[in-house]
């Protein structure tokens, strides 16, 4: 993930950058990655990538069921045009991350897996339980796991990540 990359996609964005589905949720989907892939042994780069497109066209912070697609349809783009730099396996996990993550309750490939639970994780900040039931990992199911990543949740914290940083860049040019 470059800098590049992650101003290009907060540019085009048509929601609040500081919204429920906005880069404080991004950045949190991007650590609760993060831990969860060194258990799962998923492919980091995809889910920091996951963290940043699959929410990235979403039109509204309320129901918008095509999101999904139309992220994995930015990715490929960006891609084609080079500012997406991956190999063909790790575009095609990305992908199908960003189109499956609200349609598909689990998936066959451990990276996805994790990119879904990655994001299922930070449901706390909608006022949310997250329900083990419903996690598609063994490492996500832990219940240290979920207290983790609940608690960050609920507590809006604004991981200092990438993701992070650039939210914090933004709130700096705030008048």
């Amino acid at each position: 993930m470059t800098r590049e990359l992650l101003t290009a996609i907060i540019g085009q964005m048509a929601i609040n950058p500081r919204g429920l589905h906005g880069l404080s949720h991004w950045a949190r989907v991007y650590d609760n990655g993060l831990r969860l892939a060194a258990e799962t042994g998923a492919n980091r780069q995809v889910v920091e990538l996951f963290a940043l497109f699959h929410d990235s066209r979403r039109l509204t912070d309320q129901a918008d069921p095509d999101h999904g697609p139309r992220g994995a349809a930015l990715a490929e783009q960006y891609h084609r045009d080079g500012l997406l730099l991956l190999d063909d396996e790790p575009l095609r996990l990305l992908l199908t991350a960003c189109r499956l993550h609200t349609a598909a309750y689990t998936h066959d490939d451990p990276t996805v897996r994790t990119c879904f639970d990655a994001d299922r994780l930070d449901l706390a900040r909608a006022g949310k339980t997250v329900d083990p039931a419903f996690l598609c990992t063994d490492a996500a199911r832990e219940p240290a796991c979920i207290a983790w990543a609940s608690e960050r949740s609920r507590a809006g914290i604004v991981a200092d990540n990438i993701i992070g940083q650039a939210l914090r860049s933004l709130a700096a040019l705030d008048p």
